[in-house]
């Protein structure tokens, strides 16, 4: 694969979760930033809110948003977008990111909410309708979103993009980028590909441009059974697959913002950072071998 790497900042950090709280403020830095989810931050006042605002004062921030339902049939909320724009404006975050999927439905003529990142076909139609919803957002909020790609446990015969396809031109058409999650590429390489997660990645990246990659994410996932479907749970140290795919995605786009992600039974704050530590040195390894 030809190097074509470009000149954004290695950044490398951790998901922060409440357990976590505790060792990022009292512990030496030791990681670049730290990604929170941010509906978990929409409470007037309190203490999460506290909390974030002393490690925003060390750390870069990135808001990471699960329920704006960007492919949804319906519009953002008002009171959604309200809430995040003050989070925005509190945290001052350097990275904003949602998923392409969808999370709300109508049941009995009220809506609902999945609760799960479920995927959506990648059509011409459910490209313009994502294009207007992240638009909007990004008008509302006077910022720039990355949008990640999901790991999905159905396939619709009416996608006549692939999903890189489609998160490309979702890109080219609205300005946003991409959050290249290389564990939700294996994931869909498992149940749907055959497995070979190296050519999967290999293929995914090749079809999005040089520059529309704004972070990736890096995470693990438990291996059932076989013949049954693998759950993207990041619930396990990252994969050496997936750090295969990730030396071929710092190949390709550079040094692009990286990110350890752990949400399921979560590890001591020192296996976090031992992961991003490795991130790093891979990362370093390939930038400084190109530059030679």
């Amino acid at each position: 694969m030809n190097m074509l790497v470009n000149n954004k900042e290695l950044l490398v950090g951790v998901g922060l979760r409440h357990p976590h709280f505790t060792d990022i403020l009292t512990l030496p830095k030791q990681v670049d930033f730290v990604e929170v989810h941010s509906e978990n931050f929409f409470g007037q006042g309190g203490a999460a809110i506290s909390v974030l605002s002393q490690v925003r004062e060390n750390y870069r921030v990135s808001l990471h948003s699960t329920s704006m339902g960007l492919g949804s049939q319906h519009d953002v909320s008002a009171d959604y977008l309200a809430r995040l724009k003050k989070l925005t404006e509190t945290i001052d975050p350097f990275l904003m990111s949602e998923h392409a999927c969808f999370t709300w439905g109508k049941q009995q003529g009220q809506s609902i909410h999945s609760g799960d990142l479920l995927p959506i076909a990648h059509t011409r139609f459910n490209l313009a309708r994502m294009c207007e919803q992240v638009d909007k957002v990004q008008s509302f909020l006077g910022r720039q979103l990355i949008i990640e790609n999901v790991s999905a446990y159905v396939k619709f015969d009416e996608s006549y993009l692939s999903e890189a396809e489609f998160l490309a031109q979702l890109c080219q058409q609205t300005g946003a980028k991409v959050l290249l999650d290389i564990n939700n590429i294996a994931v869909n390489s498992l149940n749907f590909e055959g497995g070979d997660i190296q050519q999967s990645v290999a293929d995914y990246i090749k079809v999005l441009p040089v520059t529309s990659v704004a972070q990736i994410h890096l995470a693990g996932c438990s291996i059932p059974p076989a013949g049954e479907l693998v759950i993207d749970d990041h619930a396990q140290p990252v994969s050496d697959e997936v750090w295969q795919g990730y030396q071929l995605a710092i190949e390709r786009f550079g040094a692009v913002p990286t990110l350890i992600e752990w949400d399921s039974d979560l590890p001591q704050w020192s296996v976090l950072v031992d992961e991003a530590q490795k991130a790093r040195e891979i990362a370093q390894a390939i930038l400084h071998r190109s530059e030679s």
